[in-house]
């Protein structure tokens, strides 16, 4: 039996094909964690991209967004942005993420913005800014991806 997130990683890039698109990778976490936390990607590219995701669902027991699910926002972004980037035939799987944690999301809507910090062939790291509806930083992540071929089953 074989386990670990090498494998599970590699399952899920496989669904993907070895020439997906970028339309491809905007659905690819339907039936994810990422559906079930209720995460949208608005736009998505190898050099940045944007998604949302509620804070209602997302919360710690005092009602205001759990830092969990900020990083499991900019974690999903930056490694989407990084299989885009990557290309067709590639998988990017999150090597190192931080994040800290600047004020409480309290309710609506926060969105993440992905920018490429440097983009190589092995390696694509990201800084990911997430902010609440009125425009106020909540939290700044940073997240850097492996590049690896998609190795058939």
């Amino acid at each position: 039996m074989t386990s670990g997130p090498s494998s599970s990683a590699a399952a899920g890039a496989a669904s993907l094909g070895t020439n997906f698109t970028i339309d491809d990778l905007k659905s690819v976490g339907r039936g994810s964690l990422a559906s079930t936390m209720g995460i949208v990607i608005v736009e998505l590219s190898g050099n940045s991209g944007v998604a949302t995701m509620p804070v209602a669902g997302n919360t710690q027991p005092y009602g205001v967004l759990h830092g969990g699910a900020s990083v499991v926002l900019a974690e999903t972004l930056g490694s989407l942005c990084a299989a885009a980037h990557a290309g067709p035939g590639k998988m990017a799987l999150g090597i190192e993420v931080s994040a800290s944690h600047h004020r409480a999301g309290t309710a609506g809507l926060v969105t993440a913005t992905a920018t490429a910090i440097s983009l190589g062939r092995t390696l694509a790291s990201y800084e990911i800014v997430i902010t609440d509806e009125a425009d106020k930083r909540i939290c700044t992540a940073r997240l850097t991806c492996a590049i690896r071929d998609i190795q058939a089953s």
